[in-house]
């Protein structure tokens, strides 16, 4: 061991921040190993930041530790501890069993010829491969500072890794407000990490399509749309709930004069928009100065990130319009047939089916969107005979019967996927599971699972409520008679779902009674 190297009392202990460290792991079966290296490396600062020192005396302690902590910067390495190739092992689990690639494993032996350097380099992944002999106070410092330098710089590079990693997740499926926040979420880290890392950042936004901002806030109230560290959780919370200050007043600045505020350890950055008052990205724990590169990929960044978000909400306002007009037009075509809110229960029902069902959710989107028009076709039915009180005569029945394929001819032709899926409906919500319904006489699964939920549904609410022609029926008559119908009329897997679930429909009819004149 060389004579510029000291030994460090074991009962002194490092004072580290949280947050402001390198984690170097010490293996060595030698606790004066252990001291040394502790010694020589006492006053050791890289980018502002100390080392934080783990001890292990074996293999298997190492290996533990490693399970424990994942963002060790540097391993070095015995090779012989209490095996003769404890180290190698020990160096093996870290590549293979724990799947770590980014901790830099330095090899350090007493035994060089024990261990030949170039097959150890080569078939364990390790960084660096040095004698203990040849370590002198200042070449440690001098590898481990170069050995930091590579871990750096590879955790940047997987920080953008990610960031790209969860923009191009969320491009394939951009247009919904769930992906727009990985979206948002990958730019931030994307960019954070090509700054050197931060700590926190946060998107800040006065739209109202992300979380709905807490305690009522009113729409043009600027709030967390999404962030990290400190902002993990705070979305939907006001501006002046989370930040205050000079970290407020700067954020201010920012939205008065519409640029980039820049502080010592914080930035915020006002995102323009032509469609609303814009945004602000937050980020904070900067790990250096910028630098004029730095600003102008900020500029970049930020208006990019606006003009997703802004895309994002003019589709949104336009398919929030179309399921608006889909809505009205079903209620309407409701109320002239007398029928109240039955459009409102059916929807709720379809939805509760087909999620106990087990339908995806752009499955239940497309349903719930379709149901309104399940009945368009009765357009064609006089209204003598839509409203008539009591029983229809065979006639008018067959005049009725003659609503689900006019319905299915009005919508058949289109290429949009809820408009197809109402076609279905109105043509087969009245096929039976057992093969008795019209028009088509469909039977089991040849009938679609959105018309067997809707079939069902329908008669349901059109027992259960108050119609011109008769009176509402008791929950309790109404699934007996579903009951009765299990195998027959309707799916018995979904009929075993609606009795499962009598409080959800006692609960949406409660919600939307139809409280209409005459009913």
């Amino acid at each position: 061991m060389s004579d510029d190297l000291l030994f460090l009392d074991e009962s002194e202990e490092e004072v580290v921040e949280e947050r402001s460290t390198w984690k170097v792991l010490i293996v060595d079966d030698e606790p004066e190993v252990h001291a040394v290296t502790k010694l020589a490396l006492s006053d050791f600062v890289f980018q502002d930041k100390g080392i934080e020192f783990i001890s292990a005396y074996t293999g298997a302690e190492a290996k533990r530790i490693f399970l424990e902590h994942d963002d060790i910067a540097i391993v070095l390495l015995d090779v012989v501890m209490e095996t003769d190739d404890a180290g190698l092992q020990v160096a093996e689990f870290i590549r293979g069993e724990a799947n770590n690639h980014f901790t830099r494993i330095i090899l350090r032996t007493g035994q060089p010829g024990q261990a030949p350097e170039k097959h150890v380099i080569i078939n364990y992944d390790i960084n660096d491969y040095k004698s203990k002999t040849e370590l002198t106070a200042q070449k440690l410092f001098t590898v481990v500072i170069a050995t930091l330098r590579s871990y750096r710089d590879i955790m940047v590079i997987e920080e953008n890794r990610k960031g790209l990693e969860k923009i191009i997740a969320a491009s394939a499926d951009l247009f919904s407000i769930h992906s727009l926040e990985n979206f948002i979420d990958g730019i931030v880290q994307q960019l954070s990490s090509l700054l050197g890392g931060t700590q926190d950042a946060a998107y800040i936004t006065s739209a109202v399509a992300g979380p709905r901002p807490i305690d009522n806030e009113v729409s043009s109230e600027f709030y967390v749309f999404t962030g990290k560290g400190d902002f993990a959780n705070l979305e939907g919370r006001p501006l002046d709930r989370v930040l205050s200050g000079a970290q407020l007043d700067s954020c201010r600045q920012a939205l008065r004069e519409q640029e980039i505020v820049y502080a010592d350890e914080y930035l915020v950055a006002y995102c323009n928009s032509k469609n609303m008052r814009g945004s602000l990205l937050y980020l904070s724990g900067l790990p250096r100065r910028l630098t004029d590169t730095d600003k102008r990929l900020l500029e970049i960044f930020s208006q990019n990130v606006q003009i997703a978000f802004d895309n994002v909400l003019l589709t949104k306002d336009i398919e929030d319009t179309q399921r608006e007009i889909v809505e009205r037009l079903g209620q309407i075509l409701e109320k002239e047939m007398g029928g109240g809110k039955h459009i409102q229960r059916m929807t709720l029902i379809s939805e509760m089916l087909g999620r106990e069902y087990g339908l995806c959710q752009d499955d239940l989107d497309v349903l719930k969107l379709a149901v309104p028009l399940h009945d368009v076709g009765k357009l064609k039915v006089p209204e003598s005979i839509l409203l008539k009180p009591g029983k229809l005569n065979e006639e008018e029945q067959e005049i009725v019967r003659t609503h689900a394929e006019f319905g299915y001819e009005l919508l058949k032709d289109s290429r949009r996927p809820i408009i197809k899926a109402a076609a279905l409906l109105a043509r087969d919500h009245h096929e039976y599971w057992d093969g008795n319904g019209y028009p088509r006489g469909l039977k089991g699964e040849e009938i679609h699972i959105f018309c067997r939920i809707t079939a069902l549904a329908d008669v349901f609410d059109a027992l259960h409520a108050k119609r011109c022609y008769k009176d509402a029926w008791p929950l309790d008559k109404v699934l007996d008679l579903i009951q009765s119908q299990r195998g027959k009329q309707f799916d018995p897997c979904l009929v075993d779902i609606m009795l499962a679930n009598r409080e959800k429909l006692e609960a949406i009819c409660f919600a939307y009674p139809d409280d209409l004149p005459g009913l």
